[in-house]
């Protein structure tokens, strides 16, 4: 292989310039605001992990963990997700802490996706884990605190889907008792939304008319309170009607919220992690085919740290969420203060006093004629340029003010 030249960087991996990273600040700083609010503590976590523990409790496969070996050859992983590393910690530094726990986090994780489709091997999340309860309120909190964490971050439109993977597996249970191949692949297909994939199989599958029907009648129970009831009349298995008497009550209390109007009810739902055992759900941002927020429960996964509790939470695909929301002017622009030598202790004063003020403020020495000359002819025209709205540029670069010292001493722009 041919050595990389040096402005190359591996695939899957970006850089952010200031534009993008002044717009993905201002989301993570809007949405840790409002999970605070909503009283969940920020946590920060390493960015490696031993593989042994977090590496082999997160539901990441092998193939998409990045690996490395320390000094004393033992295997490390890059964290491919948060919620396995808060297990660790609320097993450990935390054990003492009573429950429920409620932890919030912004990070950046890492998954090896072999080049598919320019799919980031390096993106943000922000999230929050709601470790302890097992009730549907918590369920519920979960969901409604990821529809207002989207409006705080400014995404304008958006629609969750709600499922429960207890209703899938007790209804293929009943209709496709063991069958596991079967039941596998008809779950891959519904993760992967292709529905078509769905009825091929079950068309494969040879099934009397009553369980095909049933089965390919999964895909349209989309929608609200009247999913539930229509599921409950479908299935008989205990497991499955369990988990749609949890969606239900989810259901009631998201309307206590005020906040089913962002919600469906979708049974086609299934987590992408191995260790969600209950709701599950995604969101999806309008004209954006990716989901820019998912969670669900995962009641086991305490368990492998010697803590055993149940837990629900979610993750923002932060970095999604930069392609659907709107630029926003900043409150405070910056500030261009030039000046000639002799003025360059009056200048740098009024630099300080400004930021001291929270603007931000730019200082450059005026040295040439030539660079006086623009000053002078920048000051000239800055009656004309408040009057039509015009950039203030001085050497290519834009500001909203200049401040120039020694030069029409003491003028303004």
């Amino acid at each position: 292989m041919s050595k990389p030249k040096g402005f190359e960087k591996p695939t899957g991996v970006k850089d952010y310039l200031p534009h993008a990273v002044t717009k993905l600040r201002r989301i993570e700083r809007n949405v840790l605001a409002c999970m605070h609010r909503w009283g969940y503590e920020q946590i920060m976590t390493p960015t490696i992990e031993y593989y042994d523990t977090v590496g082999v409790a997160s539901a990441t496969s092998d193939q998409k963990l990045f690996k490395l070996l320390n000094h004393r050859g033992t295997t490390i992983v890059l964290r491919s997700d948060v919620t396995a590393p808060i297990a660790r910690v609320a097993s450990s530094l935390l054990k003492e802490t009573p429950f429920p726990l409620r932890l919030s986090y912004h990070a950046n994780v890492f998954r090896a996706f072999e080049e598919e489709g320019g799919r980031e091997a390096e993106f943000f999340q922000t999230g929050v884990e709601l470790v302890g309860d097992a009730s549907p309120e918590a369920d519920a909190e979960v969901i409604a605190l990821a529809i207002a964490s989207l409006q705080a971050a400014g995404v304008p439109e958006f629609k969750i889907a709600v499922g429960h993977v207890g209703f899938l597996n007790g209804l293929f249970e009943e209709t496709l008792p063991g069958r596991a191949g079967a039941q596998e692949s008809l779950k891959a297909c519904l993760l992967q939304r292709d529905h078509v994939g769905y009825r091929d199989i079950l068309r494969s599958l040879s099934l009397e008319e009553p369980i095909r029907s049933e089965l390919e009648g999964i895909l349209r129970l989309r929608g609200g309170q009247e999913v539930c009831d229509q599921a409950l009349r479908l299935s008989g298995n205990d497991a499955a009607h369990l988990a749609i008497r949890h969606l239900c009550d989810l259901w009631d209390v998201l309307g206590a919220y005020g906040v089913q109007e962002h919600v469906l009810i979708d049974l086609t739902m299934i987590g992408d992690f191995s260790y969600y055992t209950g709701m599950t759900f995604e969101g999806y941002a309008a004209h954006l085919g990716f989901p820019v927020v998912s969670g669900g429960r995962y009641d086991n996964l305490l368990a492998q740290f010697g803590r055993p509790a149940p837990a629900t939470g979610f993750a923002l695909k932060t970095t999604r969420i930069l392609e659907v929301v709107e630029d926003e002017a900043e409150a405070n622009g910056t500030t261009l203060i030039l000046y000639a030598e002799p003025s360059r202790i009056a200048a740098l004063a009024e630099a300080g006093k400004r930021r001291e003020a929270g603007e931000s403020v730019v200082t450059e020495a005026v040295r040439t004629a030539e660079e006086r000359g623009a000053v002078e002819a920048l000051l000239q025209t800055k009656a004309n340029r408040a009057k039509n709205g015009e950039p203030l540029v001085y050497q290519g670069r834009r500001y909203d003010g200049l401040v120039a010292f020694g030069i029409g001493e003491g003028e303004e722009a």
